[in-house]
Order: structure tokens, then C-alpha cells, then sequence
């Protein structure tokens, strides 16, 4: 159900049930974290790319699954939803960029996947949406990520509504970074993962990533106290020396050698 490919500094994992539109299970969602958890820890890999195979990024959830589950106990459901829960803690706190590269439709928990990304790249013909209302279900765990990332106002309007938005439209809220023509999808997607690997230091891609994570959780005070610190710790890192050094010698840093 999963695929995986370690190529140049890139680490892409690929949804892979086609057939059912890439809906997420038990089984998928434990490739997912697997693939992740390895990612994250593996030297080899400094940017992961999330994408579906087929015409669909992810269409949410196995309603057949979820029909099933509606006979199990609270306490087994209530491990299904730990389980997709951790996940998207996973991806969001995982201290590696999570580029998602999104060709087709990303719906309810396909939605959650995308907004967890840190940064999302569309085909113009994608579709986003949270439909769990539709079908008198809540959107009850992607919505503690959507809030934060496109605040209440926008959140209140997709969730409580279950409506499907165009990637232009999605763009212009920022659920997702940039949409882009079809003919020009997949070469952008190399291009801003190229940008990456080869302009950006992972050491400090990685501090940043777990700052902007914090801002949300801790007061004005706190955050601003911790960014004063991080700040001075990082001119004294090798990478920021690096980076300083090539300015000043007018050639371009080195951040990946493979």
C-alpha cells in the first residue's frame, strides 16, 4: 500500500491503492507512519515528498472500513483514531520539510494529509475539501491542524459546510503553498524540492521547522524568549558559519553532497 524511493537527498513515499482512490485504513496508515518514523532518522534523506499514485491524492478515509468499525467497541474505535491522530503528529512535528505534491482530489483525511504538509504543491486540477459532514461524520482530528494553519474563520467555512474548493481557491486561503498548471506540476515540484536540498541547510530547516511549531502552543513571551535563544545558538552552528563564510566569498554554499 506504500511505496517508497530514496533518491538524491529526496525520500518519497507514494500512496499506493489506486483502486480505492488511495483511502486511508488501518494497514495504509501504519505504512504511512512506518515510512515516516524511517525518513525522519535516516542521514540519506533530507527532504520527503508525499504523493498518491493514480488520479487521486487520497480520498479520506475507507467508508467501508469505517461502516465496520461502527459495530466494533468505543475502545477499538477509539485506537483507529489514535492511530490516524499520530500520524499527522508525525508529519507535523517530524523535524525534515514534507513537501506534498498533490495530483487530483485530497478529501476529508486526504485534506488533513496535505495540510500537515509543510509545503504543498497542487495540479490546477486538484480538489480540497473536509466532507465528513456529508455523511454525519466529524472532522474532528484534521480540524485541530486546519484551524492553526488557516485560521477559525476559513476552517468554520470548510469544515461545517463539507464543500469541495478548487486549488486556486485553497492557494488563496493557504490550506496549500502554490497551485500550478498541469503541464507544469511535476517540474515545479523538482524545483522546489531541488531548492531544498541544494539552498537550504537541513540543520536549520529543522530548527525552524520545530520554532514555527512551538508558536502556536506557548504565549507571545515564551515564544519570542525561545526564538531570542535559538537565534544566538545558531551563528554558532558549522552550518551557519558555513553559509556566512560562502556569502562573504561570493560562492554559493554547499548543503548536499550526493
Amino acid at each position: 500500500m506504500i511505496l517508497t524511493n530514496i533518491r538524491e537527498g529526496l525520500g518519497t513515499i507514494s500512496l499506493n491503492r489506486p483502486d480505492k482512490r488511495n483511502a486511508l485504513n488501518y494497514d495504509l496508515v501504519s505504512g504511512l507512519k512506518a515510512a515516516f518514523a524511517d525518513f525522519f532518522q535516516n542521514d540519506k534523506v533530507k527532504v520527503i515528498k508525499l504523493r498518491g499514485e493514480g488520479d487521486v491524492f487520497c480520498a479520506g478515509a475507507d467508508l467501508a472500513v469505517l461502516q465496520q468499525l461502527q459495530e466494533a467497541s468505543y475502545e477499538d474505535n477509539l485506537h483507529d483514531s489514535r492511530h490516524l491522530a499520530e500520524l499527522f503528529r508525525i508529519i507535523h512535528e517530524g523535524e525534515k520539510p514534507v513537501v506534498g505534491a498533490i495530483h487530483g482530489h485530497a478529501i476529508a483525511g486526504g485534506c488533513g494529509l496535505a495540510s500537515v504538509c509543510d509545503i504543498t504543491v497542487a495540479a490546477e486540477n486538484a480538489k480540497f475539501g473536509y466532507t465528513e459532514t456529508r455523511i454525519g461524520f466529524v472532522p474532528a482530528i484534521v480540524a485541530q491542524f486546519l484551524v492553526r494553519k488557516v485560521g477559525e474563520t476559513h476552517a468554520r467555512n470548510l469544515l461545517l459546510s463539507g464543500k469541495l474548493i478548487n486549488a486556486r481557491e485553497a492557494a488563496a486561503i493557504g490550506l496549500i503553498s502554490e497551485v500550478v498548471s498541469l503541464d507544469q506540476y511535476q517540474s515545479r515540484v523538482h524545483e522546489v524540492i531541488y531548492n531544498l536540498i541544494h539552498k537550504c541547510s537541513g540543520q536549520a530547516m529543522a530548527q525552524t521547522k520545530k520554532l514555527i511549531n512551538r508558536v502556536s502552543e506557548i504565549s507571545f513571551d515564551q515564544a519570542l524568549e525561545e526564538a531570542v535563544k535559538l537565534n544566538a545558538e545558531a551563528r554558532g552552528t558549522k552550518d551557519c558559519q558555513h553559509g556566512i563564510q560562502s556569502f562573504l566569498e561570493k560562492k554559493p554554499a554547499v548543503w548536499f553532497e550526493g
